[in-house]
């Protein structure tokens, strides 16, 4: 079953149009007193001045690129070694880092999200469902979601746990290998201390780090927080900002990736940017900017903020992925010497 995620309140609905017909009326008594119409809306949503990334920021350079084996792109995954996963169509497609077809995955839908373990099993999510397969891409079993109302949105996999983002239902789903649902974590609880998670639209993140513990995007929040496998919220970083070192928008960052060392990578749509941040939450650097995604900036507007934006994966190497939804190109980005 299809879920519609609302993009504007009434209130919102009813601000843009009062300052709609505010402006027409400026301009139609501009023009009964003879005044020339403007030609530039005072209203207009202008971003144009964040389009430029500063060039002292930006710490990477692109090494490679290859497109998505099928349309439209979603989400990329990485494997224990180094191998590439891309949701794309109906497929999960593995690739070398040089952009090689080793193995697609056909799937019945299109597949959300995906994560593979360290023994090579491929945990893919579809809308409403999670399906396994092995390393070989053998159907080894289907794992339900017990709501109508899920959309799966991301994957992380540890020894003994799956985690599935469910922006649907805004919550983390922790399942046991067996496929047994086992917690629900991040529901907002005041006497835990947890602020519970605001989803506008279907783009939810959840990544495991070397810690022990999970980096969980909260995009209506425009930030990273940070909980236990058993849901403990443990603290978060981020700020709403149109400037380069917040995220701005309805929801922002729509993506994580994980350095080695434990910096964390964010995506975004609207202004489409990959950036990096230390574990503290200071950004460090950019990867790429609005600049470099001309096209993926075009895609996401006031009306649908479901389209667009970008996905990062991070390898053992420090090379980051990153994955354009609107052309379908991965870019391999490795730092500068």
């Amino acid at each position: 079953m299809k879920r519609e995620f609302r993009l504007s309140t009434r209130r919102e609905f009813f601000g843009q149009s009062a300052a709609a017909l505010a402006l027409l009326n400026a301009i139609a008594a501009q023009r009964a007193a003879g005044a020339p119409a403007p030609t530039k809306n005072p209203f207009a949503y202008d971003v144009s001045r964040l389009e430029k990334t500063d060039p002292a920021l930006l710490a990477y350079e692109e090494v490679a690129r290859w497109p998505a084996p099928h349309s439209p792109a979603r989400r990329l995954g990485l494997g224990p070694d180094g191998t590439v996963f891309v949701c794309s169509g109906h497929y999960v497609t593995a690739m070398s880092r040089s952009g090689e077809r080793q193995m697609d995955i056909a799937l019945s839908a299109p597949p959300e999200c995906v994560a593979v373990a360290e023994d090579g099993t491929v945990f893919v999510g579809l809308r409403e469902h999670i399906e396994v397969f092995d390393a070989n891409g053998r159907r080894r079993a289907s794992w339900d979601v017990p709501d109508r109302k899920s959309w799966l949105t991301a994957l992380a996999v540890s020894g003994n746990d799956v985690f599935a983002a469910d922006a649907g239902q805004r919550v983390l789903l922790r399942y046991d290998r067996a496929g047994r649902l086992v917690a629900r974590l991040g529901e907002k609880n005041k006497e835990r201390g947890v602020p519970g998670f605001i989803v506008p639209s279907p783009f939810f993140d959840v990544k495991l780090a070397p810690d022990g513990l999970l980096r969980v995007t909260n995009p209506g929040r425009h930030r990273v927080e940070l909980y236990t496998p058993e849901g403990d919220f443990e603290g978060a970083w981020g700020e709403a900002s149109m400037g380069i070192t917040g995220f701005c928008g309805c929801c922002n960052p729509i993506s994580l990736a994980l350095l080695p060392d434990g910096r964390c990578v964010t995506g975004e749509k609207g202004l489409p940017r990959v950036k990096v941040y230390r574990a503290d939450g200071r950004l460090e650097s950019v990867v790429a900017g609005v600049e470099s995604f001309t096209a993926n900036a075009r895609a996401c507007g006031p009306s649908d903020c479901t389209r667009g934006g970008l996905d990062a994966v991070a390898d053992a190497q420090g090379r980051v992925y990153v994955l354009d939804r609107v052309t379908g190109d991965v870019r391999v980005m490795q730092r500068k010497a």
